[in-house]
């Protein structure tokens, strides 16, 4: 039983009294991140455009430390990455779990059974959980587009502090945004060891540019 005035995360672990230090929620949405990277790349990236998650870390915490300075309050960070694990990819995968394991990040882990076993819903649950800890002091979701959370952001972003980090190029609403925050993902000190090779169609070279499908053809068989 969870203890009068506590609430429980999103894995069932006790979140603490209403006296705990405040909390600065990072909820990364890797299928989504990935998805748009991709699109950048024009294919799976490479180890020199992985986001590292320990500069993304670093980034968290001094974030928290002037949102702490600013409010006057003790608050802390708190970091998780939802993943989908799709079948037959699990050792692949194991070492990127552990090494954010390691890094300090805890991680939501699910598997990819059908195109709508995503975990938007995992992210969304796992905000709420934590507002109604009464300790959310801000919120910062870490998608391409984030536009599958812009209505709770936005209410979210009455009373704290609420940033998207994700790629100008998908997220429009998010730069445009007169509430909510908008840190482009590269924009974070180390978090790609080499530059991303962006072009857009704001930034066309004047030879012309191939942008890649966001997703393989053969999605249309199975997205019915």
């Amino acid at each position: 039983m969870t203890p009068p005035n506590e609430t429980q995360n999103h894995d069932g672990d006790v979140v603490g009294a209403p006296d705990a230090p405040g909390v600065v929620l990072l909820v990364w949405d890797a299928p989504n991140v990935d998805m748009g990277l991709g699109s950048i790349l024009g294919g799976r990236p490479t180890a020199a455009f992985r986001p590292r998650f320990d500069a993304l870390g670093r980034w968290l915490l001094g974030f928290t430390a002037d949102l702490s300075a600013s409010t006057q309050d003790t608050l802390e960070a708190e970091a998780t990455v939802f993943t989908n694990i799709a079948a037959g990819t699990s050792d692949n995968v194991r070492p990127w779990v552990e090494a954010l394991r390691n890094v300090g990040f805890a991680v939501f882990a699910k598997p990819k059974t059908s195109e709508d076993s995503d975990v938007d819903e995992d992210m969304l649950e796992h905000i709420d959980l934590r507002a109604e800890s009464g300790r959310l002091a801000g919120v910062v979701v870490a998608s391409a587009d984030g536009q599958a959370f812009r209505e709770p952001l936005e209410d979210l972003a009455e009373d704290i502090p609420v940033t998207v980090i994700g790629f100008r190029e998908h997220a429009t609403w998010a730069v445009q945004h007169d509430t909510i925050s908008f840190l482009d993902l590269e924009e974070i000190p180390g978090v790609f060891r080499e530059p991303l090779p962006r072009i857009s169609l704001d930034n066309l070279p004047d030879e012309g540019a191939w942008l890649q499908p966001l997703r393989p053809l053969t999605a249309l068989l199975t997205s019915r």
